[in-house]
């Protein structure tokens, strides 16, 4: 009987392993046969081709491919290899050894290769040789643009900028060609080829605009060998949308040709410092200050100053024991009495401490909040810097009274250049963004919709706010940005750099904040000029610059002079 129920209990586990190999391992069994006696060739997925507002190439694709052995199939493997590095300009002993290798399936030999030389391999007709079309990423202008777009890797997935941000919807999925071979991997002799074809990437459309970024580009290039800068940046927004018409950072590098084996260089140069480096923005920042001072006003707050009022003439403000001072006298050796538009033309420090001190801390931080600083903006970009603002709670007067003109707060040029636009456009703050949208199988552009974020101050006081920056530029500190027969306005700025929590001698931050046309907002652009020897006034270095690229764009856009 014991015997019985041993030969029953050995039948039921036979039978049991049985179904297990079948039912529970059986699909695993047959992934494994099928990688013994198949062998697979990558089809890439072409990239998405990246365009400007306009449908010009910034970022596309040529047509290349990559070569795999597998050294099984090798009849001749120093023969192979001699061809393969005659071809590929490769050193043959280094070919020899990687198809030599054993127990691998295949090995790559080259990458991104030319339509010609792979006609040259065929016509040598190597067994055991084989290509697939890969891709070589191209970008049209070279450097421009160089840290927005950012990089691929050779296997061509984004590692930096928006081909890194957008890599989802860019690098599409690989397909494959499925050979059937023996056991050694020789392909079999009329045995059928599978192909599994590759889905391309989506191409996007971005809200740049190739022709004023390179007129941006070459403005700002200038600016930085003439001044002799350690950088410089510039914004280009459209204050209605918040779009980014144009982003530079200078110096930069070739995207065709980017420095991988220097990474030290290349985290510099690849780095949108516009966007994620922060610096005390100075006198430009007393454009916020006098936004919400002309709002306060408006809605009957009387801890605000009215337009005429006229503020102290003395030169100095004393606050919690620091004295603060105007940069220099307004006329003929004399610090004059001023309304806030001519304290907004001469720059004057000590009027907007006026203002800082008396709004309170309070009012004055809901404005700061509003106009998004101490927060990122949400700019469809990673790793944007959330800049430097002191909790409120620990704010003293003398703290406040700095913010009031720049300084004791580090923003970054893209959230400085955002609250601006909302100054001036009528009060609307908009999330900034890149994408413009992304391009259907047909061609046709899905764009995304400005998003209001939030309403800062009124339009009557955005008006207001726009016709004293007009004045700026017409008769203040901001001439070198004057245009004949266009309103600009705009606000120079000039900001000492701190370094180990003092001043840094010598060392400045020069600026300039413009827009046009004053009376409804097309263009604004911010430039920042880091260290620039010699003259360092934002009105001298940064404004015509401004100038420069406004004149470009009312060039390329054939905007006609107002009556």
């Amino acid at each position: 009987m014991s015997a019985s129920l041993a030969i029953a209990f050995i039948f039921c586990v036979i039978i049991g392993r049985f179904f297990y190999i079948q039912a529970v391992w059986g699909s695993e069994l047959v992934m494994l046969a099928s990688d013994q006696w198949n062998r697979e060739i990558p089809v890439i997925a072409a990239r998405g081709t990246i365009y400007d507002r306009n449908g010009a190439v910034l970022a596309g694709n040529e047509n290349t491919y990559t070569v795999f052995v597998r050294p099984a199939a090798v009849d001749d493997k120093q023969f192979c290899a001699a061809v393969l590095a005659g071809i590929f300009s490769l050193n043959a002993s280094d070919v020899l050894e990687k198809i030599s290798k054993k127990g691998v399936s295949e090995v790559t030999v080259v990458r991104h290769v030319s339509k010609e030389s792979i006609e040259e391999l065929i016509s040598h007709d190597l067994g055991g040789v084989y290509y697939s079309r890969d891709n070589t990423r191209s970008y049209t202008y070279g450097d421009v643009l160089c840290q927005v777009l950012g990089f691929t890797s050779t296997d061509g997935a984004g590692i930096s900028g928006l081909e890194k941000y957008y890599n989802g919807l860019l690098s599409g999925e690989n397909g494959e060609i499925l050979y059937a071979t023996d056991i050694v991997g020789v392909e079999r002799e009329n045995a059928a080829i599978v192909y599994s074809p590759a889905e391309d990437g989506s191409s996007i459309r971005l809200t740049i605009d190739a022709g004023i970024q390179l007129a941006a580009e070459q403005a700002v290039r200038e600016v930085y060998f003439s001044s002799g800068a350690k950088s410089a940046s510039c914004i280009v927004l459209d204050p209605q949308t918040f779009e980014v018409l144009a982003l530079v950072n200078y110096p930069s590098y070739d995207l065709n040709d980017v420095p991988r084996d220097d990474t030290e260089a290349l985290n510099a140069l690849s780095r949108n410092k516009a966007v994620v480096d922060i610096y005390e923005p100075g006198s430009t920042f007393k454009v916020i200050t006098a936004a919400a001072d002309i709002e306060e006003y408006l809605n009957g707050n009387s801890s605000a100053f009215s337009p005429s009022y006229v503020f102290n003439s003395s030169r100095t403000r004393s606050v919690d024991g620091t004295t603060i001072k105007c940069w220099s006298d307004h006329k003929n050796g004399k610090h004059s009495n001023q309304t806030l538009a001519q304290a907004l033309n001469n720059s004057c420090n000590p009027c907007f401490t006026d203002i800082a001190l008396s709004l309170g801390k309070d009012t004055f931080y809901k404005y700061l909040s509003a106009f998004g600083f101490g927060n990122v903006t949400g700019l469809d970009f990673s790793g944007e810097a959330v800049g430097m603002l002191l909790p409120q709670s620990m704010v003293r007067n003398c703290d406040l009274a700095r913010i009031g003109f720049g300084q004791t707060i580090a923003v970054t040029q893209l959230q400085l250049a955002c609250a601006v636009a909302a100054a001036v456009n009528g009060g609307n703050y908009y999330v900034p963004r890149l994408l413009k949208g992304v391009v259907s199988a047909d061609g046709s552009v899905e764009e995304i919709e400005p998003l209001l974020k939030n309403k800062v101050i009124s339009q009557e006081a955005s008006r207001l706010l726009a016709s004293m920056l007009e004045g700026v530029v017409t008769e203040g500190s901001g001439k070198n940005a004057y245009i004949a027969g266009y309103k600009v306005g705009g606000k120079t700025g000039t900001a000492q750099k701190y370094e180990d929590g003092k001043i840094a001698s010598g060392k400045y931050v020069s600026s300039f904040v413009g827009f046009f046309p004053s009376d409804e907002p097309r263009y604004l652009a911010l430039i920042t000029v880091d260290e620039p020897q010699g003259t360092y006034y934002g009105s001298a270095v940064a404004a015509p610059v401004a100038k420069n690229i406004f004149e470009d764009i009312i060039a390329i856009k054939n905007i006609e002079p107002y009556e």
